[in-house]
């Protein structure tokens, strides 16, 4: 289910149309996505949801009861019952991610974790056991929603959906920094080779490779400040939303 909405293509409620529009966010692993989309979300008064953390705890709830990673019907029996839920961090920045809840938030973004939940994110049992949970939620509006194939086979209806994409060099230094930066041992070439390797597993999964939505807006962030990034995805939400369904909340709450 790609590019433009079709007549199999899942059309939005009326009663969802009459909420506040959702965004989509879309993008590589290492694109700044998640940080962005919180960010943005702030700004504009927004839920974030973000739909990477569902696979990633699918993945450690996984890791724990010793199933496979390519155990496609164990884990999509899983995905059926994951009892997650979302809140924002006391200290204003990022959210606090629970498993049945347990704080997990941590611990879904070591790259033992990411490495599982790659692999996870690839089999259409798992997708397809997820999406009814990930399009209830944006069905609500209100939400600034990221991940890989939001705009293209989640939210397709989305009235904004942006693709951030970065190069592979810069997108491993990111990553490599941000996991020196909390205490955890990182190679930058392995690194490199782990963020070329993911690539290509979700650009050639067969179902719901990453791609970017015909309508997307496309934002190249490799040489973007994440202000920069975040303050061009503010302009264009309200040039394009309208002042009715967007806070006005200050540059420097964020």
């Amino acid at each position: 289910m790609q590019g433009a909405p079709s007549d199999s293509t899942p059309r939005q409620t009326d009663d969802a149309q009459a909420t506040r529009p959702v965004i989509a966010i879309d993008g590589p692993a290492g694109a700044g996505k998640s940080t962005a989309a919180r960010m943005l979300a702030r700004r504009l008064g927004f839920l974030l949801l973000d739909t990477g953390a569902i696979y990633r705890s699918l993945a450690l709830l996984a890791d724990e009861r010793g199933i496979a990673p390519d155990d496609a019907p164990a884990l999509a029996a899983l995905a059926a019952s994951l009892d997650i839920s979302f809140a924002p961090a006391p200290s204003g920045e990022g959210q606090i991610v629970r498993l049945a809840g347990r704080d997990v938030s941590e611990v879904i973004r070591t790259p033992p974790i990411s490495d599982i939940a790659s692999q996870v994110s690839s089999l259409p049992e798992v997708r397809q056991a997820l999406l009814a949970l990930q399009r209830d939620l944006g069905k609500r509006g209100g939400y600034v929603v990221e991940g890989r194939d939001i705009g293209s086979v989640v939210l397709p209806w989305a009235p904004l959906k942006f693709f951030l994409t970065a190069s592979p060099a810069e997108r491993a230094r990111r990553r490599h920094e941000e996991l020196t930066a909390r205490g955890v041992h990182s190679d930058l070439e392995a690194t490199l080779a782990e963020i070329i390797e993911r690539d290509r597993r979700d650009e050639t999964r067969a179902v719901a490779p990453l791609i970017r939505a015909p309508d997307a807006l496309l934002i190249d962030t490799s040489h973007l400040s994440l202000d920069e990034v975040v303050d061009r995805m503010e302009s264009i939400a309200r040039e394009r939303l309208g002042a009715a369904f967007l806070l006005d909340a200050p540059k420097d709450s964020v």
